[in-house]
């Protein structure tokens, strides 16, 4: 990197947003620490923002206020809660397009992919739980005992950067609708859409001490929010090896941990299929979001007998999804969202080669005229081995493995042959013969023939992507504690 791109990088932008307090019980508050973390547009690596590095102490209080307000919380109304939720759903709507700009410049996500993904999802998640307390059913009766449901308690979130709002209300929404009160640490690389939620949320009502935003880094707040002695229950979404960690620090209280982790995911292409369809849809299955998508599909697998038909399409598919600006509506990729990220994504794309895949789309050269951003070409592996690296760990960027396949027992070991176990895909002409390979893949969730994403249903996943679900009445219920009254016989 030149001196003039050092430079470049410590400037501020035009339209810097310095948000110099947390959110704790109800109000705006300073941090106990002096520092700050700095946010940067990853298509300019110009500083957009900044945010409190938050401490202990800040998280403690953010605790405190929490669990003073659970008594009362606790205790609202359904109405309430249904209330709060569909107030919720319509600042989303009526702040779409500030918030899809923020979430662009933070991420780098194509400004058109943000509107739907990290606005209208969220918007669309708090409406759903306002639906699903209208009938929700909180006790019942076996032989002479009430079963109960009860909100857990204080719950601790911490969120990751690739869909840093929707990720963020996958928690907010269900603990609001159980009855929970929360601390919320976002991403340091993309907190300032969390802070916008704050305002949204203190705006309509919510009671003070149910949200509490504190900022700050993993290793400090993180790393108390899991361990806190106060915190009855933590979620968090992030890589495999920090969901690790804070399962090990949760262990210490016997806190419920939530974790949704990485994901290696299959896509499977039968013998009957639409291989023009399969092959057209695995691009954006694969490549959404620039590619940082833990459900991303990164493993196409063909039958050898299709592979001559299947890749001829994937390429030109993937030679017309250009990176480029993401706030020009015209742009289907945009960069990763930091110089680590981008130098990440290469290293496998390096890796790929020296161990043998047959790269026949992207690769490792800059893009003329994006050098100034951290942008990566969508790129296409053939040839590519259960044994190599690419095969096994995930890239999150824009790189497709395609491996072919001699039969469907063959085809269903390759979709298994990996530690994580997030999501998949698979096509065929007849739906039920679909079905019956997608219920034999272990996976937490399946796409059949494209089939769209549905928010109230279950997210979550098998083996090292983690355990617990969220979305729907799954997700509701793991803010819940369940309790048996038993009467006289």
């Amino acid at each position: 990197m030149n001196s003039m791109n050092v430079i470049r990088e410590c400037l501020p932008g035009p339209d810097m947003m310095t948000r110099d307090k947390l959110y704790i019980n109800g109000s705006w508050v300073p941090s106990s620490g002096e520092s700050s973390l700095t946010v940067e547009n990853p298509t300019n690596r110009e500083i957009i923002g900044s945010v409190p590095d938050g401490t202990i102490e800040d998280a403690d209080l953010a605790v405190d206020a929490a669990r003073n307000a659970f008594g009362d919380w606790s205790k609202s109304s359904i109405e309430e809660r249904i209330s709060i939720l569909h107030s919720l759903s319509d600042q989303f709507k009526q702040r779409a397009d500030e918030i899809a700009e923020l979430i662009t410049k933070e991420v780098g996500t194509p400004i058109e992919y943000s509107k739907v993904a990290m606005v209208g999802t969220p918007r669309v998640v708090s409406k759903s739980y306002a639906k699903l307390l209208e009938s929700y059913q909180w006790e019942e009766h076996v032989r002479n005992s009430t079963i109960v449901k009860e909100p857990i308690g204080v719950c601790a979130f911490v969120t990751p950067w690739n869909f840093p709002l929707h990720q963020i209300i996958g928690k907010v929404a269900p603990a609001i609708a159980a009855g929970c009160t929360m601390v919320l640490k976002p991403s340091r690389e993309a907190p300032l859409n969390a802070f916008l939620l704050a305002d949204m949320l203190k705006e309509i009502g919510l009671p003070s001490g149910v949200f509490n935003l504190v900022s700050g880094r993993g290793s400090t707040v993180g790393t108390r929010l899991s361990s806190h002695p106060d915190v009855d229950m933590i979620s968090f979404t992030g890589s495999t090896s920090a969901g690790i960690k804070v399962a090990e620090n949760a262990a210490k209280t016997v806190k419920r941990v939530t974790l949704e982790l990485g994901g290696k995911s299959a896509n499977v292409v039968l013998e009957d299929a639409d291989v023009v369809r399969a092959a057209k849809s695995s691009i954006s299955a694969c490549f959404a979001n620039s590619g940082q998508t833990c459900s991303a599909l990164t493993r196409l697998i063909v039958p050898k007998s299709k592979m001559g038909e299947i890749v001829p399409i994937v390429i030109e598919r993937a030679e017309s999804y250009k990176p480029g600006d993401p706030m020009d509506p015209s742009t289907r990729c945009g960069p990763m969202v930091s110089a680590k990220q981008k130098e990440s994504v290469l290293e496998y794309i390096r890796l790929g080669i020296s161990e043998g895949a047959s790269l026949v789309a992207g690769g490792l050269e800059s893009i003329e005229g994006l050098e100034n951003g951290h942008f990566v070409r969508p790129t296409v592996f053939t040839d590519v081995g259960p044994d190599m690296t690419i095969w096994k760990e995930e890239i999150f960027g824009p790189v497709l493995c395609i491996t072919p396949y001699e039969d469907e027992d063959e085809a269903l070991r390759l979709a298994n042959d990996s530690e994580y176990g997030l999501s998949g895909g698979v096509w065929s002409s007849d739906e039920g013969r679909a079905i019956e390979f997608a219920k034999s893949m272990r996976t937490g969730q399946v796409s059949i023939n494209g089939g769209p994403f549905n928010v109230s249903a279950p997210f979550g996943g098998y083996k090292k992507s983690g355990n617990g679900r969220e979305l729907g009445a799954h997700g509701l219920e793991e803010y819940l504690e369940v309790k048996s009254i038993q009467r006289p016989t």
